[in-house]
């Protein structure tokens, strides 16, 4: 008897960055447009999860003296309040919060052996910063095979040129799918 086992390709939505040392007003890393796709986002988490797909939150969690505070100011210390998911998200207790110290969520974490393990393929990325963050995850996960989704409405940058070149760069570049969601 053969067997045959059918995988599903499964979706997974991550969410990066979206957290309070970036969003509230007055943050270290204010980025005042992330603010306006907190909707937005929780529009689309509700259809992924409609749909099966997992929601994945992509969070920066730094040690108190990270070198990347050598750059940009301090942001995002493990176990503070800034580096919470913000409130106003719809964040639930099944979703899966993966911590990062660099800027690719892939870079030293376990998000891609948590891919492989659920049977992950396409992921949608939303988020900050479209040149930073979102930029070097989505190259990451190209790199590694995914087929990615960038939704071009769902991501932000307070440079609006570093954000129109990143998209591009993804698109064009990366072969990652740029488009509104």
């Amino acid at each position: 008897m053969i067997l045959y086992v059918l995988f599903c390709i499964m979706r997974a939505v991550l969410v990066i960055d979206m957290l309070k040392d970036f969003i509230l007003e007055g943050a270290p890393l204010e980025v005042e447009q992330a603010r306006d796709l907190v909707s937005d986002i929780n529009n689309l988490l509700d259809e992924a999860r409609s749909q099966g797909d997992m929601i994945i939150f992509v969070c920066d969690r730094h040690r108190e003296e990270d070198p990347e505070f050598d750059v940009f100011p301090e942001h995002c210390v493990k176990n503070t309040e800034g580096s919470e998911v913000l409130d106003e998200l719809d964040k639930r207790e099944e979703d899966i919060v993966v911590p990062k110290r660099r800027f690719s969520a892939f870079f030293g974490t376990d998000l891609d052996l948590t891919l492989r393990e659920n049977h992950v393929n396409d992921l949608v990325v939303t988020g900050i910063l479209t040149n930073i963050c979102v930029l070097y995850t989505v190259a990451d996960a190209v790199q590694r095979g995914y087929s990615v989704t960038v939704c071009s409405d769902l991501v932000a940058s307070p440079d609006q040129e570093a954000h129109e070149f990143s998209l591009q760069q993804m698109s064009e570049v990366l072969g990652a799918e740029v488009t509104e969601c």
